[in-house]
């Protein structure tokens, strides 16, 4: 079972094609329930510590907003534990919002400069386009040799 960062992170398509075919997706749903549940967080409304900015400076400067700093420290180190990465370009809204421009930009960049098994995709605009897209997830999540 391999570990695939999903982009949009949020998206619950993504996750479930992932978990469907044996793989464990990386995305946001898991590291928010995590900050969730966990008793003790000062700022409740937004599910951070005071730490969470400094830790995201691992990968973004400190000029970057604190914004996509506190988000880097959620999908950062999911970014350099992932072994793949399905990257959907130009998604629809409901499809999974990532919301920060910046931060998508970042993420991109990281995942594409890490050598990995990498599937880039144009979200599908109609029905035959939606067919061709999942049977292309499915290859590359099944496919032998592909995902170590």
């Amino acid at each position: 079972m391999a570990k695939i960062f999903i982009y949009p992170a949020t998206s619950l398509i993504l996750s479930d094609l992932v978990t469907r075919f044996g793989h464990k997706p990386l995305g946001s749903a898991i590291a928010i329930r995590e900050r969730v549940q966990t008793p003790g967080l000062e700022s409740s409304p937004l599910q951070i510590t005071p730490e969470e900015p400094k830790k995201g400076l691992r990968w973004a400067a400190v000029e970057v907003p604190s914004g996509v700093r506190g988000r880097m420290a959620l999908y950062g180190p999911m970014v350099e534990e992932c072994d793949a990465a399905i990257i959907i370009n130009n998604a629809d809204l409901a499809f999974g919002c990532m919301g920060c421009a910046r931060t998508n930009e970042l993420l991109k960049f990281l995942l594409r400069q890490k050598k990995i098994p990498r599937l880039e995709l144009e979200y599908p605009r109609n029905e035959v386009e939606g067919v061709q897209f999942v049977a292309s997830i499915k290859k590359f999540l099944t496919e032998p040799g592909v995902i170590k």
